[in-house]
């Protein structure tokens, strides 16, 4: 059950966009279609459960071993960008469909904040491996969602009138905001999930 509530907060209350506004860049500029939202959502969930698997195990058995972890910061974002590229040449011989299809996300991933994010967040949380991979995974799920309903939203913006001053990214921002307004009504939904499965304090 402790697993179904780090599942269901990841997603719906703790939104890693919407609610810590980490990865707001390609929520932004990746949103403008649906396709490529989903696209954008399968690489960040790809990737973000991984590189959460590789950098904590650096962080456990490296970094912490040898006392060094004021190289935290700069150790994940090596690991992250070396992951995307490593991910990308695979993809290129392995699935060259596959990379067709996510080729395009890939090199954006590397810029994406919400990817060193949770895998320093899963560190101060100190999670285990498996609770760390759930929530990541979870994370990445609540990011593609908020993604593709964003880019659904946007679609519809770009068939009806708006007025001269609000097109283009005005609209964008004050749709961000409503949705993120729509998301805060899960507030006290992982507080009540967590008394009504005997998991609260």
């Amino acid at each position: 059950m402790e697993y179904l509530l780090i599942f269901i907060t990841a997603i719906f209350v703790n939104n890693i966009v919407l609610s810590q506004f980490l990865g707001i860049c390609p929520f932004l500029g990746v949103s403008k279609k649906i396709d490529t939202a989903l696209g954008m959502g399968a690489a960040v969930t790809f990737v973000l459960t991984l590189s959460t698997i590789v950098t904590y195990v650096i962080q456990k058995y490296v970094l912490d071993v040898f006392g060094l972890e004021y190289l935290q910061t700069i150790a994940f974002i090596l690991v992250i960008a070396g992951l995307v590229q490593m991910v990308e040449i695979i993809l290129k011989k392995v699935s060259p469909a596959l990379y067709q299809a996510l080729g395009v996300f890939l090199p954006l991933i590397t810029t994406n904040c919400c990817i060193l994010g949770v895998a320093i967040l899963v560190i101060q949380k100190d999670f285990n491996i498996l609770t760390g991979v759930i929530y990541a995974f979870s994370t990445a799920l609540g990011f593609a969602l908020a993604l593709i309903l964003f880019a659904g939203i946007r679609e519809q913006l770009s068939m009806v009138k708006i007025p001269k001053g609000m097109q283009g990214m005005s609209i964008a921002l004050v749709t961000a905001g409503l949705l993120a307004m729509a998301f805060m009504g899960f507030s006290g939904v992982d507080k009540g999930l967590a008394v009504l499965f005997g998991l609260g304090q």
